[in-house]
């Protein structure tokens, strides 16, 4: 059992998916970096400074003025900012995968393109080629 789970682990396919699952980590991070930090503040200025992260419903009593107060008091809040920064991600996160994927499908296609050079001919059709050009003198 242990020699089927080592020769399991070690395989092309396992590591290959190890090293996806880290870098796609690293890469949510990435972009939620760039959607919260660069893409959002943007678009909250261009819609009259609204801060998504602080766009909530208190399902509670009392009125909060942020998110944050309203979690300090263990008010019930339903975060409709967070979900609409998280679909932003989403869509810029499927739109760079969908970039990477065409990239790499259109430099297959190009290696299939390349022009392959023509097959020598076999023995047979070698010799009845020099048979045919003596004869032809």
């Amino acid at each position: 059992m242990m020699s089927e789970f080592k020769e399991f682990a070690v395989k092309g396919n396992a590591m290959d998916m190890a090293v996806g699952i880290i870098i796609g980590g690293a890469f949510g991070k990435i972009v939620s970096s760039l959607v919260g930090d660069v893409i959002m503040p943007v678009i909250g200025k261009l819609m009259g400074g609204i801060d998504f992260s602080n766009l909530f419903i208190s399902l509670g009593e009392g009125q909060f003025e942020t998110l944050a107060a309203a979690k300090e008091a263990g008010a019930a809040t339903l975060n409709y900012g967070m979900f609409i920064q998280a679909v932003i991600d989403f869509i810029i996160i499927a739109f760079v995968i969908f970039m990477i994927v065409r990239a790499m499908n259109n430099m297959r296609k190009k290696e299939e393109e390349a022009p392959k050079a023509p097959p020598e001919p076999s023995e047979d059709i070698v010799l009845l080629r020099e048979i045919r050009d003596n004869l032809q003198r």
